[in-house]
């Protein structure tokens, strides 16, 4: 079968290997749809902390059931996998947190992931599509990332929530950020994805930190107050240090992004503010749930987030496109 790896630093090969033999406890999957996102460009472009190379990358999935032995799932069957694969027994998963298992293997990140033929997964991670598309289905774990977020947040009706990065993650936070009542403001430097969130999305509050003075726009929209919940969804260094100067007294700041070096803050500023610091990893089952419930209900519409849609063997000539600012790419979507 053919596999798409990440072979090196911004290098991109195809290669014919085995098809995966069905084994105990696990599901061979027939990939049909794979999202890009922010951490397979971001380990394109070695900048990802937890990566190592070579490495099939992706980890946003719709797959038909080629094999299984879950009696809860049927061949043929479209499902998408929560693509955490967790030990099951150390403190975290113990605690019903398997998103931060202490030996957590990422599927497309820490092990070769899902940009190829046929996948194996742990058969107690597939997840029914209860009538969504192969489409919807492969954005479920964006989402999930983003629901998990404002789970973490506990976001309260008409708190002011100040989200950085407006890519697919930033955009799923923000989704689920209005389910949950909280007044969006977004916050980038890419004018077409901001203009994205004002005409798809109907968000109020757009703001470009390289044309406008954050601080005092962020003080004329909250009444003086500032954001009660920041969450950074860039992974930039640079954007992760800023953003504490825009906290309320008693607010929240969430890490959604990552990236590899350390986080430097005023230890005063943040303190008189009896601030809070969280980060926020991945997804778990309830969230995956909670992101089909809201597709299923219209609260969001995943369609209108897919901008670019790329044949499988094109993959590797158009990836590098994909980074470009101005390509105007929201989600792009492979086709198996």
């Amino acid at each position: 079968m053919q596999a798409l790896s990440c072979v090196s630093q911004r290098k991109l090969e195809y290669q014919e290997i085995a098809k995966p033999l069905l084994t105990k406890g696990n599901t061979i999957l027939a990939i049909k749809r794979i999202g890009i996102c922010g951490t397979d460009l971001h380990a394109f472009n070695g900048t990802q902390p937890y990566f190592n190379y070579p490495r099939i990358l992706g980890h946003e999935l719709a797959a038909e059931i080629d094999e299984t032995d879950n009696a809860d799932f049927q061949k043929g069957e479209l499902v998408t996998c929560i693509p955490y694969f967790n030990c099951g027994h150390c403190i975290a998963c113990r605690t019903g947190k398997p998103n931060c298992c202490s030996s957590l293997q990422v599927c497309g990140v820490h092990i070769d992931g899902g940009m190829k033929t046929y996948l194996s997964v742990p058969s107690n991670l597939l997840v029914h599509a209860q009538g969504l598309n192969a489409d919807e289905l492969a954005l479920t774990e964006p989402f999930a990332i983003g629901a998990h977020a404002i789970r973490r947040a506990a976001i309260k009706e008409n708190e002011f929530v100040l989200i950085a990065g407006a890519g697919p993650i930033g955009l799923a936070v923000a989704a689920f950020a209005r389910i949950a009542g909280g007044d969006v403001i977004m916050l980038d430097i890419n004018t077409h994805r901001l203009q994205f969130c004002r005409e798809k999305l109907g968000i109020s509050y757009t703001l470009n930190s390289t044309k406008e003075n954050i601080l005092e726009e962020l003080k004329a929209i909250t009444n003086g107050d500032m954001p009660t919940v920041v969450i950074d969804a860039t992974g930039n260094q640079k954007a992760i240090n800023s953003l504490f100067q825009y906290m309320a007294h008693g607010a929240k700041y969430i890490l959604v992004g990552l990236q590899k070096d350390q986080i430097s803050f005023s230890h005063p500023e943040f303190h008189k503010r009896e601030a809070t610091l969280m980060s926020s990893r991945n997804a778990t089952r309830e969230d995956f749930e909670q992101v089909i419930s809201a597709m299923k209900k219209k609260l969001i519409n995943p369609n209108i987030y897919i901008t670019h849609r790329i044949p499988f063997l094109k993959v590797k000539d158009e990836f590098e496109r994909l980074m470009d600012p101005d390509s105007g790419v929201i989600k792009a979507m492979v086709e198996i």
